[in-house]
C-alpha cells in the first residue's frame, strides 16, 4: 500500500497534500462557461477550511448529513472534503435523478443541508422535510435558497476534533443499489476510502499515480469511481483532475491534446465511443495518455485490444463495488503480467474466496461467488439490517458475482447471481423500477430484468400483465416507457416492454426472473 490508513482521517490526508503541493495545480473545472477555472493545492484546501468553518458557524454539527446534488464541478470537489471536514456525512446524488429519487434519498438519509444549483431543482418540490435546514445553490438562484458565495465568507468557528477512530467515523453516505430493491446508503469511513486509495496508489507499480498525473475526470463524482478511484487518489499525490460535468466525446479528445492529460478512466460504453473516434482518425495522435482503466461494468474482451491498436494506450481494468470503497481488483500494465481481459489480481490486504453452491471454495477454474474482505469495505448499509445481513456475513461481503480464479491468481467475472441491471455501468435495481410501473392503471403485475446490449451493456426490459380493460400494444408500452421517465431518471426507463398474461413467482411470491430471461413467459 501507498501508506498506512490506520488512524488517518481523509481530510487531514487531503489537507496535508494541499499544503506540500500548494503552488500545484489541483482542478481544472472545464463547466465554466467563460474559461475553465483553475484551482492550486493552496487555493482547494483554504476553500476546504472557509466552506467547513461555514458549516460549523451556521449550526450544523458532527454526523449531520450534508446532500451534494450536483454535476462534476469545483463546488462539488470543495463542498465534499469541506463537509468532512466539519465532520458532517456528504450524501451523493446523481444529478440526472428526477424528483422521487431525491425525495427519497434526502427523506432517508435524513439530510440537513443540500448544496445544489438553481436548474437542478427548478421542477423538484423541497417541502415537507423535517430535517432539511439549509439549500445553497451554486451558480444559479432557486426559490428559498441562500447562495454558495455566503459559504466562501471569512469565518472564526473553531472546526470539531474527532471524538471517535478513523475506522468508525462515517466519511460518505454514497447510495448503491445493492443487490435488490431501493438505493441503500452505503457507511464508508474515513478508513475505508482512505484505504483504498492506498491499496490503489501502489509503490512501484506502472499504473500508480505521481503529481505529474493529469486525470480527465468526466465519469460523475456521485459515483464511488469518479470519487475514490480519480478525485481523491490524485488529491493524495498532488496530480491534477481535469473536470467535465458529462461525457461529450468532442469536448474530451480536445481536452486530452490541450490539458496533457495522462491517465483515462472509463466505461465499456465511452470505450467503445473512443474506439470509433479513433477508427475515424479523431482521436488526437499527439496525445500523453499513459493508460486507460475501465470498470463499473464487464467488458467485452475485444475492445482493449483494439483500443491499443487504434491508439496505442493499454487498458487496466478493475473491479470493485461502492461497498468496497469500491476498488477489490486490478489489472497490470507490465507485459508478463498484462491480461486486459482479466479484471487483475486482489488488491494490496484483500482476502478472496470463490465459494461454490455446495459452500465449498472452488477449484482454479471453478465459479463461484466471489466472496471478499478487507480494510476498504464497509460494514453495514444505512437504516437498512435486513440488507445488512444479506450480504455482510461474518465479515465477508457477498458480492452476488460469480467469478474464476486461474492457476496464476487471476480472476474473471463470468455471471452475475444478484439481479441487478448494469447500463452503461449504472446500476438499475429491477424493484425500483417495478414499483413505479406498478403504480401505473394499466399495470396489474410486473417484472424486468437485463438484456444484452451491445451499445449500452445491458437495457431494462419490462413484463407487463395488463390490468382490466387497458389494451396491450405499442401506445401502450410507449406511455408506460414514458411514465417511468418521468419519475425516475432516464436511464432506468424500460427500452422494452413485453406483455404477458402472468409474471412467474415462487411460493413466497419472487419474480422467477430466470424464468422471464430464459423467454419462458409466452410474448
Amino acid at each position: 500500500m501507498y501508506a498506512d490508513a490506520a488512524g488517518v482521517f481523509l481530510h487531514d490526508a487531503i489537507l496535508s497534500a494541499c499544503q506540500k503541493y500548494a503552488e500545484r495545480t489541483a482542478l481544472v473545472d472545464t463547466s465554466c462557461i467563460a474559461s475553465p477555472r483553475e484551482l492550486t493545492y493552496a487555493e482547494f484546501g483554504d476553500l476546504m477550511q472557509v466552506i467547513a468553518k461555514n458549516f460549523v458557524a451556521m449550526g450544523l454539527r458532527p454526523g449531520d448529513v450534508v446532500a451534494i446534488y450536483l454535476s462534476n464541478s469545483w463546488e462539488y470537489a470543495v463542498a465534499f472534503h469541506a463537509a468532512i471536514l466539519a465532520g458532517c456525512v456528504p450524501t451523493l446524488l446523481n444529478p440526472s435523478y428526477r424528483e422521487r429519487e431525491v425525495r427519497y434519498q434526502l427523506e432517508n438519509s435524513g439530510a440537513v443541508a443540500l448544496i445544489t444549483d438553481g436548474p437542478q431543482i427548478a421542477d423538484i418540490n423541497l417541502a415537507g422535510f423535517s430535517d432539511l435546514k439549509y439549500l445553497f445553490t451554486t451558480r444559479h438562484t432557486a426559490g428559498g435558497s441562500r447562495h454558495f458565495a455566503e459559504l466562501l465568507m471569512p469565518s472564526s468557528a473553531q472546526l470539531p476534533k474527532p471524538t471517535a477512530s478513523s475506522a468508525t467515523t462515517l466519511a460518505a453516505l454514497p447510495y448503491s443499489s445493492g443487490t435488490t430493491g431501493l438505493p441503500k446508503g452505503v457507511m464508508l469511513t474515513h478508513h475505508n476510502l482512505l484505504a483504498n486509495c492506498y491499496q490503489f496508489l501502489v509503490p512501484g507499480e506502472e499504473g500508480t499515480f505521481t503529481q505529474d498525473e493529469v486525470a480527465l475526470c468526466f465519469l460523475p463524482l456521485y459515483h464511488i469511481y469518479g470519487l475514490n478511484v480519480i478525485l481523491n487518489p490524485l488529491l493524495l499525490v498532488g496530480g491534477t483532475n481535469v473536470l467535465m460535468p458529462r461525457f461529450d466525446c468532442e469536448k474530451a479528445l480536445a481536452l486530452l491534446a490541450r490539458e496533457g492529460v495522462t491517465f483515462l478512466p472509463v466505461v465499456p460504453p465511452v470505450l467503445n465511443v473512443l474506439c470509433n473516434a479513433a477508427a475515424e482518425g479523431r482521436f488526437p495522435k499527439d496525445h500523453r495518455v499513459r493508460y486507460t482503466k475501465c470498470g463499473a461494468a464487464p467488458l467485452a474482451p475485444e475492445l482493449p485490444k483494439r483500443f491499443a491498436e487504434l491508439t496505442g494506450i493499454r487498458l487496466r481494468q478493475g473491479y470493485g463495488m461502492t461497498e468496497a470503497s469500491p476498488v477489490t481488483h486490478l489489472g497490470f500494465l507490465q507485459p508478463e503480467l498484462y491480461r486486459p481481459d482479466s479484471i487483475g489480481q486482489e488488491v494490496a490486504e484483500t482476502d478472496c474466496r470463490i465459494v461454490t453452491d455446495s459452500g465449498a471454495d472452488a477449484a482454479p477454474g471453478e465459479p463461484g461467488e466471489l466472496v471478499m474482505r478487507g480494510p476498504q469495505f464497509s460494514s453495514s448499509y444505512w437504516k437498512s439490517p435486513e440488507a445488512t445481513r444479506e450480504v455482510f456475513r461474518d465479515g465477508w461481503y457477498w458480492s452476488g458475482d460469480v467469478a474464476t480464479r486461474d492457476e496464476q491468481g487471476f480472476y474473471k467475472i463470468v455471471d452475475r447471481r444478484k439481479e441487478m441491471i448494469k447500463y452503461k455501468g449504472f446500476p438499475i435495481a429491477p424493484a425500483e423500477v417495478e414499483a413505479v410501473l406498478l403504480e401505473h392503471p394499466a399495470v396489474r403485475d410486473c417484472g424486468v430484468i437485463g438484456l444484452p446490449d451491445d451499445s449500452a451493456g445491458e437495457i431494462p426490459c419490462a413484463f407487463v400483465v395488463v390490468n382490466g380493460p387497458h389494451a396491450a400494444g405499442t401506445e401502450l408500452e410507449t406511455d408506460l416507457c414514458g411514465y417511468v421517465s418521468e419519475r425516475l431518471t432516464s436511464y432506468k426507463q424500460p427500452r422494452q416492454v413485453r406483455f404477458v398474461s402472468s409474471i412467474p413467482r415462487n411460493p413466497s411470491g419472487k419474480i422467477l426472473r430466470k424464468e422471464l430471461r430464459a423467454g419462458l413467459v409466452p410474448k
